[in-house]
């Protein structure tokens, strides 16, 4: 698509470290004319699934079926285990889906390129800056996840529980079982080099694809703000129904977006949902573990520490996320009360009524169809996980 250079330079500003992550998986959504090119990437994506199959989850898997009845070392166990498994959910769906995504995409080209004023323009660079600061945030916390994971088993220093049977005698960034003799020089550096470009692929599809979610979503909302700007104009317009029908069909395909939008990331979602539930009351549990006993390894407890805002970090963006997108949803219908009915000619302000009653139904980003994604749902999930903190470790003691 050809477009003037002002809206290509503004249009990858505003999508250009979200593309960044993606591409580095394959996943960037962007539509292939030669079949060729397609071929190549579907490959590339399979052999990325592949890595996180066979070097990531399958030791761990192994490893979990030989472990010994110990609670702690379970949990060690799943800390690694249940991040890979949502990371291959997250790039299965996310490539399975990569059409629908397509059509998103495009959709955003051509709001950057038919912005019709500088004050749209102006509202989308707000919007647009907003996912910017949230992923810049998100490769923050991550890089220091990714560098203690690989960096300090090349100083010796074990971020995880050393006394796991599985465990080999020379320092892996994921401890596992392995059905060779990992403890070779050549093999030993062989998985570990692996295992690296593992673990970065795995960053970059839990941060990018996490990240790809607020891009689509705050994109939407500024089209929701462009889009009530223009209905508290509609009463002065001439042509009353030209304009109406302009914001009817701008409103219908938004609602098109959010539709694709929830069918694309409900199921990672939920599965995001239950990991985060899982590993919050495990990592919380063993905190306090850590903390209580006489020997406190600070490594260990800024590892798990930096794992935990990494998580919170991610579900809040999600909650945040479908929060505002909500509120931007209720906000497009105070405009539309908000108009002077009663100024108009009664045919015209009969119109108003049909998209009244649509848009007072908020849309909303849910986890399975189930849960809506919202702050009250985090809060709500939050205690709840504090409870069962308290339950484990009134067990366990």
């Amino acid at each position: 698509m050809k477009y003037p250079n002002n809206a290509n330079r503004d249009f990858e500003w505003a999508v250009k470290l979200n593309r960044i992550s993606l591409e580095m998986i394959g996943l960037w959504p962007k539509p292939e004319k030669i079949r060729r090119d397609e071929l190549k990437r579907n490959l590339y994506v399979f052999v990325v699934l592949l890595m996180l199959v066979i070097v990531g989850l399958f030791p761990c898997t192994l490893s979990l079926l030989r472990i010994q009845q110990n609670f702690t070392l379970i949990i060690e166990q799943l800390q690694f285990l249940l991040p890979l498994v949502t990371c291959v959910i997250r790039l299965v769906i996310f490539w399975w889906k990569k059409e629908a995504v397509i059509s998103i995409m495009n959709m955003i080209v051509e709001d950057w390129l038919n912005s019709k004023n500088i004050q749209e323009k102006n509202i989308m660079i707000t919007w647009a800056q907003k996912p910017r600061k949230i992923i810049m945030i998100a490769y923050s916390i991550m890089g220091i996840s990714y560098a203690c994971v690989v960096v300090l088993p090349v100083l010796g220093i074990s971020v995880t529980y050393t006394g796991n049977i599985t465990d080999i005698n020379k320092i892996l960034p994921l401890q596992g079982f392995f059905i060779y003799d990992a403890t070779k020089t050549p093999l030993y550096i062989l998985t570990y080099i692996a295992q690296v470009i593992t673990f970065f692929f795995a960053v970059m599809a839990y941060t990018g694809i996490d990240n790809f979610l607020g891009l689509l979503v705050f994109h939407i909302c500024g089209q929701m703000e462009i889009l009530m700007a223009r209905f508290s104009c509609l009463s002065k317009l001439t042509k009353f129904r030209n304009g109406l029908e302009s914001c009817v069909r701008n409103h219908i395909r938004l609602l098109r977006a959010i539709a694709i939008i929830e069918d694309t990331y409900n199921k990672i979602l939920l599965a995001l949902f239950l990991y985060f539930g899982l590993l919050f009351a495990f990592f919380g549990f063993l905190l306090i573990s850590l903390i209580e006993e006489s020997y406190v390894s600070i490594t260990r407890i800024l590892y798990l520490v930096s794992n935990l805002i990494n998580m919170i970090v991610h579900m809040v963006l999600y909650c945040a996320v479908g929060e505002i997108l909500v509120s931007q949803c209720d906000k497009v219908y105070y405009a539309i009360c908000d108009q002077e009915w009663y100024l108009l000619d009664p045919r015209n302000a009969k119109d108003l009524i049909f998209l009244m009653i649509r848009t007072r139904i908020s849309s909303y980003i849910t986890a399975g169809k189930i849960f809506p994604m919202t702050m009250a749902t985090f809060c709500n999930l939050i205690n709840m996980l504090a409870g069962y903190i308290s339950v484990l470790h009134t067990r366990t003691r």
